[in-house]
């Protein structure tokens, strides 16, 4: 069960990046926010933009769940679509086409914004050390996908602080270009990368663990019918990373992963077929 509003991990980088900008003064009450998103950081955002009366705009490749989209609409913002040929990198030069074109916007641009990883390391990776020390364990792995990188880069952080033992695992699809491998389209949602997160110049990775679709789609059929867990393609793919770091680890090993969000929104993209 999730207990993020919006549903996602990336509920923490919508209200981060929007508190942050004020803040700041880098927006005010009548800033119009734009943002390119495959939708999870969207949701995130048009709930925080909601929160603060702004009007929002949300970019995203027309390929991206259809029910990520419905939410944001419902939550007040206005969708624009770009060419699935084009990706994320599309969606980001339609948001600064929009930005020069209205006055007073402003791109929150969660792909290089340090906003995005001080989400997750001044929440999400000590609440991790909370439930572990709470339960008397030490961490030895930490997987977790990456799509802007922030979430894994700002929780990796943070653990590494306290378990400096620790090994790091990205976990990616096929398609995506952290192991220097030709980029290419993938059906796994919401992590993958076109270029290197700027996020992780200065983290230790020890590990990229890139993951077919077909396993990360395996993975998710098996939770709903083995543990009646509702999970998203990206999440069974760190569930496949983990499974294969349990292989490698000594027994009675701890190993942290993450889980995005659900299936829930995905099933118009057939995640159960």
């Amino acid at each position: 069960m999730s207990f993020n509003p919006g549903g996602s991990v990336k509920d923490r980088l919508g209200i981060s990046l929007i508190e942050a900008a004020l803040k700041r003064g880098d927006i005010d009450k009548d800033t119009t926010i734009i943002e390119p998103t495959a939708g999870n950081t969207g949701i995130g955002l048009a709930l925080a933009t909601q929160k603060y009366h702004l009007k929002t705009i949300l970019v995203v490749p027309e390929h991206f769940s259809a029910e990520k989209q419905t939410l944001m609409r419902a939550l007040g913002a206005e969708i624009i679509n770009t060419p699935r040929a084009e990706g994320m990198q599309g969606a980001l030069r339609k948001s600064r086409e929009l930005a020069n074109q209205i006055a007073n916007s402003y791109i929150p641009n969660q792909f290089e914004n340090s906003d995005n990883p001080d989400a997750y390391t001044r929440g999400l990776g000590q609440e991790i050390i909370d439930d572990l020390q709470a339960n008397n364990l030490k961490l030895d792995a930490f997987v977790a996908g990456a799509g802007t990188g922030g979430t894994f880069a700002g929780t990796a952080e943070t653990l590494q602080a306290e378990y400096p033992e620790l090994t790091s695992v990205v976990v990616q699809p096929e398609g995506s270009i952290l192991d220097n491998q030709p980029e290419h389209p993938h059906r796994t949602e919401g992590i993958g990368v076109e270029k290197v997160p700027p996020f992780f110049k200065k983290l230790k990775v020890d590990e990229v663990q890139t993951i077919s679709d077909d396993e990360a789609f395996n993975y998710v059929k098996q939770m709903a019918q083995d543990q009646g867990l509702f999970i998203g393609s990206s999440s069974g793919a760190a569930l496949a990373a983990s499974m294969h770091m349990a292989e490698k680890l000594p027994a009675n090993s701890t190993i942290v992963t993450i889980f995005p969000d659900s299936s829930e929104r995905y099933l118009s993209e057939n995640i159960y077929d």
